[in-house]
């Protein structure tokens, strides 16, 4: 293999590897990124295994069509430090050249055949579903999905499709996220999607996606990235079961104004009590070991009774900054019982502190 191509080209396509491949084990394939170029497209992979990306350019030069690998870290720290020009990529005797003028590095390549398969789409279903409907989806979600949680499916984002439905689940067991899209559905299916997947598929793609998936792989394409990722064997909770069905209180909140309020207190502690009274909202930090704190919102809330929620704010605010709307919605039954945030299709279902 021999080619030329931009600096700037070539290191975008680098940075994007650099969350796909191992850098822990540098005798690992995986720690390598496999470049080719075949049919007038150079192309980039890097996988862990667990989840794998796939880029390709017409904007190079082939003089020599082929395949190289190096490591994925090192390959990039090179490019970076060289000027804003036309790179040279070369395979000589086992080893990737990389030449632009009086610079020149070498890396030692492994055996390009080794490298992983990438996954295709041949035989899986295709979910139809518009690209921002999708990452606005999961992004909404993202907040709420636990990091390391025993129970490994609730390291993921739940993509349930079901009765021309699609629920986007995410649950750290302290609130639980759901956003419903109208969708016609191919076949009903449950996909569970590792939280480390869904954060790069929001930075991959924008407004163009085609997501093919069966029991075991997801697979999302445009025109010049293809991504893949394992999905996560588990049953997920019944999450519908949590959501409460009747609530005995339905207020209607603004969103900055909430938020503002919120933030005032968060700075002594996350741990608050809210209180809901006829003409008012009152907030109030709940642990007295780094400080006190307490404001008063001037908000009609027109109920018979005050009622009080003890709650980690950052769960609220985690809801509100997802939302486009000026107002929101709380319902609520009882200070021991979960309560709802509501706008539009986006819900979230939080526990409260029980003390």
């Amino acid at each position: 293999m021999k080619i030329e191509i931009n600096k700037n080209v070539l290191e975008h396509m680098l940075v994007n590897c650099q969350n796909f491949i191992d850098k822990k084990d540098s005798s690992s394939i995986t720690s390598h990124v496999l470049l080719v170029s075949e049919d007038n497209s150079f192309k980039i992979k890097a996988t862990d295994y667990e989840i794998g990306i796939f880029m390709q350019t017409s904007n190079y030069k082939s003089i020599q069509d082929g395949k190289a690998s190096a490591n994925g870290k090192k390959i990039l720290d090179m490019v970076k430090v060289l000027k804003d020009d036309d790179v040279t990529l070369e395979v000589v005797d086992d080893n990737l050249i990389i030449i632009q003028r009086d610079t020149k590095y070498k890396l030692a390549m492994f055996n390009t055949e080794e490298y992983p398969e990438f996954p295709t789409t041949e035989n899986k279903s295709k979910f139809e579903i518009n690209p921002m409907d999708f990452l606005q989806s999961i992004k909404k979600i993202s907040p709420a999905i636990d990091t390391n949680n025993p129970k490994y499916e609730l390291n993921g984002a739940l993509i349930d499709l079901k009765n021309n439905k699609v629920n986007f689940v995410g649950t750290d067991t302290k609130r639980l996220a759901l956003v419903t899209l109208e969708e016609s559905i191919e076949k009903d299916i449950s996909l569970i999607i590792p939280k480390k997947a869904i954060g790069e598929i929001q930075k991959l793609f924008f407004d163009e996606m085609k997501i093919f998936y069966d029991e075991n792989i997801m697979i999302v394409k445009s025109e010049n990235f293809t991504f893949f990722t394992k999905l996560i064997n588990g049953k997920y909770p019944d999450y519908e079961r949590i959501i409460p069905q009747n609530t005995n209180y339905q207020l209607t909140i603004n969103k900055e104004k909430m938020v503002d309020h919120l933030k005032q207190i968060s700075i002594v502690s996350n741990e608050m009590k809210i209180t809901f009274n006829n003409d008012s909202i009152v907030f109030e930090s709940l642990s007295e070991d780094s400080g006190e704190g307490k404001t008063k919102l001037d908000y009609i809330c027109n109920l018979p009774e005050s009622i009080f929620i003890n709650v980690n704010s950052r769960y609220i605010l985690d809801f509100l900054a997802n939302i486009d709307e000026s107002e929101f919605t709380l319902e609520y039954n009882d200070s021991t019982l979960p309560f709802l945030l509501k706008s539009n299709n986006f819900i979230t279902i939080v526990m409260p502190i029980i003390r």
